[in-house]
Parts: C-alpha cells; sequence; structure tokens
C-alpha cells in the first residue's frame, strides 16, 4: 500500500516518525514523505488511499510560518469525505491559529499534557486497530486532547505515573499516585473515508514499540477501507 508521510516541525523533529515507520516498509506498505510543508500540494492527496499526519501547523522544524491555508485545510476535507483515509499522530493533533476546519475534520486538538514521564497505553475496547495489541509501557508525552466532535469511538487510552518493569512490556503504578487517564486512539468517519487519531509518538521508542507497530499497521489497513467493518459493529 501506498502511503504519505507528512511530518516534521519545531517540537516534533521528522526523524523521529521516519524512523518510526521504516519497518512498515517491511510489511508492505511503501511510504512517502513529505517534511518541508512548501513541497506539498493539494492535488498530491488523492494519489493515496492513506495520508499519516505528524506535524502542526509550521513549514518545517526551521520554519515556524503557518501552512494550513483554508484551501488546504479544505482539501482534506474533500479527500476524506471522498473516501481518504486519514491518521492523524502526535504532534498531527496540535491546532495552528486558523485550523479550525481541519480541527472539526479530525475531531480533537491538543489541550496540553504533563511532564513527559513514562506512559502505559492500553485497549479498552474490541476494534480492529487494536486487534491482537496488548497493552504497553513507554517514554513518552502523554496528550490530553479538546475534543471537538460527538462521534468519536474512543478504542485506546494512556495513563501516566507509571513506572516500566526491566525487558518486558509490564507496567506498575508509582506508590500513591493516582493515574492520569487520557485518550490515546480513536477513530471517526466523514462521509465515504475514515479518520484515526492516535497520540503517542512523541519519542522513537513509541513508534518502534512492537506493540505500537501492530497498532500504526492495524490503523492503515483500517483507515484504507480494507477491513470493510460496518460502522454498527465497530
Amino acid at each position: 500500500m501506498r502511503v504519505l508521510l507528512i511530518c516534521d516541525d519545531y517540537w516534533h523533529p521528522g526523524e523521529t516518525p521516519i524512523e518510526g515507520v521504516t519497518p512498515l516498509s517491511g510489511r508492505g506498505f511503501d511510504i512517502d514523505i513529505i517534511t518541508d510543508a512548501n513541497e506539498f500540494s493539494t492535488d498530491i492527496l488523492n494519489k493515496y488511499p492513506v495520508v499519516m499526519l505528524s506535524k502542526c501547523d509550521e513549514v518545517s522544524n526551521k520554519d515556524k510560518a503557518s501552512w494550513k491555508t483554508n484551501s488546504i485545510q479544505q482539501a482534506f476535507v474533500d479527500y476524506v469525505t471522498s473516501g481518504g483515509g486519514l491518521i492523524v499522530i502526535h504532534t498531527g493533533l496540535v491546532a495552528g491559529e486558523e485550523t479550525k476546519i481541519l480541527d472539526k475534520l479530525i475531531g480533537s486538538k491538543f489541550a496540553s499534557h504533563p511532564a513527559e514521564s513514562m506512559v502505559l497505553v492500553q485497549p479498552i475496547k474490541p476494534h480492529s486497530i487494536v486487534k491482537d495489541v496488548e497493552q504497553f509501557c513507554e517514554q513518552d508525552e502523554q496528550y490530553w486532547l479538546d475534543i471537538l466532535a460527538d462521534d468519536i469511538d474512543v478504542f485506546m487510552a494512556s495513563y501516566t505515573e507509571y513506572k516500566k518493569e526491566d525487558n518486558n512490556d509490564n507496567c506498575e503504578a508509582s506508590e500513591n499516585v493516582a493515574p492520569y487517564i487520557a485518550t490515546a486512539g480513536y477513530v471517526r468517519y466523514e462521509g465515504k473515508g475514515r479518520v484515526c487519531a492516535l497520540t503517542p509518538g512523541h519519542n522513537v521508542q513509541v513508534w518502534h514499540n512492537n506493540q505500537y507497530q501492530k497498532v500504526l499497521e492495524n490503523a492503515l489497513y483500517w483507515c484504507a477501507g480494507e477491513y470493510n467493518i460496518a460502522r454498527d459493529e465497530r
């Protein structure tokens, strides 16, 4: 499957998602990459069944100028509405000053995050994107979201204040501290297309975690419509 990855901004250099998706290239995915938004054009979207957006409203990590014009935002809406798949990962959820069109399509926007810490990520309901996925624990930025759509279907949550056990994905709660619970993954539909939002992904270790790799692979197929799941069977 041919996939477009759009990434690279000041706080989230493109090296992390680029290295993070490298294992997918060996599993049947041909991933093209845009890091400089000046190289983006709206007509490129229709060349791909799925687009991965891991970039906020900054041209690049060296250029903080806005790139998500109203016409570009509307192009994403048109792309998804006509059947395209959009996966929005971590920094892609960070809204710009004038990104309301795209924020509405995504269904949420970044609100804040606690200090980077060990984060437990856990499926919380059956869904194709978390099929055969077990909980995992990695050092990450846990994102808290402002939810903008009333139809999001949350399938994965994250918890902080955990410590990782050696050499495995098990976590145990730190003593006398209540975990912060946040949305880690959800889906929604827009017209004929599908949107998946994933909040983990600040560090490359998260991307390379075997369980998160399963999430990414499943999300690509789901957003491409290859699971063909009826809406009432999500």
